[in-house]
């Protein structure tokens, strides 16, 4: 069985010795690297599976590495997950629009970022496994589950690929109220107390890409949100 990437972008040695030795023993194959000029190289000719991204680097920062990333057509799809001190839910959000997957503050738990990891790849394989030809329309919406692509009004939408994972769970689960704990764990692939802002934030920016759909996600309120296309 193919042994899965884990590239780290850190430049604190400490930090770094701590994600290797516990991913390394974890099963991964680990590239570390301190700066973003030798973190796009390595992604180029290893092409891992996630990238721990820090933001404050030197040279380049950690929001232009993902943006480089993302607008690359060879490495898109790499799952990032920043990892980072700046917790501001402004932070958070540029990270998302960015196209990143999670978001992690420091200090953080190594066993939390070690599930984040595993989640993130093993959603990556049962999407594979889950694919299918179905294709879901309402109205001017459109979700093609196998191509993992969306349209509305006949134009495609540019979402995340946690975006997507969102939305195609709320559209297999219409007329369902969902917890942010369920989202949580089926989108994410963890539960952990004090991530519910994750959902939301996303939620939030879904919402605006859905335009004058926006509405299809309703909130209820101490509960969750239901995707209900029919009210």
């Amino acid at each position: 069985m193919q042994t899965n990437k884990v590239l780290v972008i850190e430049d604190e040695e400490d930090i770094q010795n701590l994600l290797l030795l516990n991913l390394e023993a974890a099963g991964y194959k680990v590239f570390v690297t301190d700066n973003g000029y030798d973190g796009l190289r390595i992604a180029q000719e290893e092409m891992p599976q996630v990238i721990l991204l820090d933001l404050m680097l030197p040279h380049m920062d950690g929001l232009e590495i993902c943006r480089r990333l993302k607008s690359s057509a060879k490495l898109k799809h790499i799952r990032v997950i920043m990892v980072t001190a700046k917790g501001e839910e402004v932070d958070r959000i540029v990270g998302f629009e960015l196209g990143a997957d999670d978001y992690v503050v420091k200090p953080f738990s190594i066993r939390e970022l070690l599930l984040r990891v595993k989640a993130i790849i093993r959603r990556d394989e049962v999407e594979e496994e889950k694919s299918s030809k179905q294709i879901w329309k309402h109205e001017g919406l459109e979700f093609d589950f196998a191509a993992m692509q969306f349209k509305l009004d006949g134009q495609s939408i540019n979402l995340t690929a946690t975006e997507l994972k969102l939305l195609a769970e709320f559209i297999q689960n219409q007329g369902k109220v969902l917890s942010r704990e369920r989202l949580l764990n089926n989108v994410w692939g963890y539960e952990f107390e004090g991530y519910n802002r994750t959902v939301d934030t996303h939620i939030r920016r879904l919402r605006v890409k859905l335009g004058k759909y926006s509405d299809i996600i309703h909130t209820s309120r101490g509960l969750g949100y239901k995707f209900d296309p029919e009210s």
